[in-house]
């Protein structure tokens, strides 16, 4: 079953095992609905998560020390993607979008989306065409379009 990684783990908070996030959601009551979650590869049970912004704090049951927090720095908070609510239409989640085959306009193969990124602008998607060249292409109609399972590029984008 495939994982979504809803938050990282950016360091530790306070020295009762709490630990700061960077969230990949909207909010924290995104990531608090889920009581288990996958960190770092092992299942734990998330027992408290508040706050908002940069100011994102969580507990996990069996971490109840500042040295356990730390040392889950950098680590993924990840949940199965059946676990998550249906979408609208139009709607996607990131890790939908990866694998997804890429052509233009006359259904000539430009490649396939390798990753999603976002750096404050807007949805990126980077594409692997032939011969392992990337390309990041913004994710904006007219430019990338999700149709009908795969994504429809102008090539112009992919120089």
């Amino acid at each position: 079953m495939s994982k979504v990684a809803l938050a990282a783990i950016a360091g530790a908070h306070g020295i009762r095992g709490e630990v700061r996030l960077k969230l990949f959601t909207d909010s924290a009551d995104n990531l608090a609905h889920h009581s288990a979650v996958t960190v770092g590869g092992r299942e734990l049970r998330l027992e408290k998560v508040g706050g908002a912004g940069k100011a994102v704090v969580a507990r996990f049951a069996g971490v109840t020390s500042r040295e356990a927090a730390e040392a889950m720095r950098g680590q993924l908070i990840e949940v199965d993607r059946a676990a998550l609510p249906a979408l609208d239409e139009g709607e996607y989640y990131h890790a939908d979008l990866i694998g997804l085959p890429c052509f233009d306009q006359d259904g000539a193969p430009l490649g396939t989306v390798v990753a999603v990124e976002n750096f404050g602008a807007g949805d990126l998607l980077e594409i692997e065409g032939e011969g392992g060249k990337r390309a990041l292409v913004p994710f904006t109609p007219g430019v990338a379009d999700l149709t009908d399972g795969r994504v429809v590029l102008d090539p112009d984008f992919l120089a």
